[in-house]
């Protein structure tokens, strides 16, 4: 019965992870509409309330188009892939009842999401097209140098909590959130965020006056769809990683949610507000700034740590 359980679990958390989507997918439409002074989507159901169930439906049912000179099996598993992995970061998630909340979720979380950017990777690659190619490449590039920053900044707070399992996270930000302990870290980490989920002002895999449409350019359908979902499934888990990380993580309240769709929102308003950044400022930020700014703080957060030991004992 438990493994029974378990897989209803699994199927109850992807389903709410796809509608979350959906509905972000909306609330993004709806908000960039609103920045650039237009409606956004108001015209399938009241208030276009069902339009990413249309979008999905127009999506699906469009033709697939294979190039003849793509790596098919590769092409085609690669979005697949991508969502896959996606979905399965949501399995460190603590649940009040009976799951996988397991000691060592955030070592989970860094390893599946690691393994997402040979989706990007491949998929870019098996297209055979030098656009998708060079898309792949600066995506790459790009998530792979802020992932070493991300870990060091992440090393922070594990220090502070000695623990790996995300719900110590909630007994440590009882009386007080890290947000106000480590405010530069949280500012660092969510900018991290929003360059390892490729989003704006970020987004330099989709450079579309030079790459079309980056290492997504040859996919049709159903495909491109896949990445869709992935792209919009990391973006609330990050968004639910940075509530659990530094704003008060009570998983039991309706606030912790709360949280969760300010911090999507905030996705959205900077894709609304920021022009691009240039791709060599890009990498000079993460390697010359972020860096050693999260290596300092680390050294700062394990003095304090040893300090606080110290005096208690």
């Amino acid at each position: 019965m438990d493994l029974i359980l378990v897989l209803i679990n699994f199927m109850l958390l992807f389903i709410s992870v796809l509608v979350g989507v959906a509905f972000l997918t909306l609330l993004e439409r709806k908000l960039l509409g609103y920045i650039q002074i237009r409606k956004g989507p108001n015209k399938v159901g009241f208030m276009g309330i069902l339009q990413p169930f249309s979008d999905a439906i127009k999506l699906f049912s469009k033709e697939q188009v294979f190039p003849l000179m793509s790596n098919f099996f590769i092409y085609y598993f690669s979005p697949v892939m991508s969502l896959i992995l996606a979905l399965f970061l949501w399995l460190c998630f603590p649940f009040y009842f009976y799951f996988l909340s397991f000691n060592f979720s955030i070592l989970f979380f860094l390893s599946i999401s690691s393994l997402s950017v040979y989706m990007i990777m491949l998929s870019g690659w098996s297209s055979n097209s030098n656009y998708s190619l060079l898309g792949s490449l600066r995506a790459v590039a790009q998530t792979i140098s802020y992932e070493v920053s991300m870990f060091l900044i992440l090393m922070s707070y594990l220090i502070l909590v000695s623990a790996l399992n995300l719900i110590d996270f909630m007994y440590f930000q009882k009386y007080i959130w890290f947000l106000f302990l480590t405010f530069p870290l949280s500012l660092m980490w969510l900018v991290s965020s929003l360059a390892e989920t490729n989003r704006t002002p970020f987004d330099f895999a989709e450079g579309e006056s030079e790459l079309v449409s980056g290492f997504n350019v040859e996919y049709s359908s159903g495909g491109f769809a896949f990445i869709f979902l992935a792209e919009y499934a990391s973006i609330l888990f990050m968004s639910m990683i940075s509530v659990i990380l530094f704003l008060g993580a009570n998983f039991f309240s309706f606030f912790f949610f709360l949280k969760l769709v300010l911090l999507a929102f905030f996705w959205v308003w900077v894709r609304g507000t920021l022009p691009r950044y240039r791709y060599d400022k890009l990498m000079y930020l993460s390697w010359k700034i972020y860096l050693p700014v999260s290596l300092n703080f680390l050294l700062f957060y394990l003095g304090l740590k040893c300090l606080i030991l110290t005096l208690n004992f």
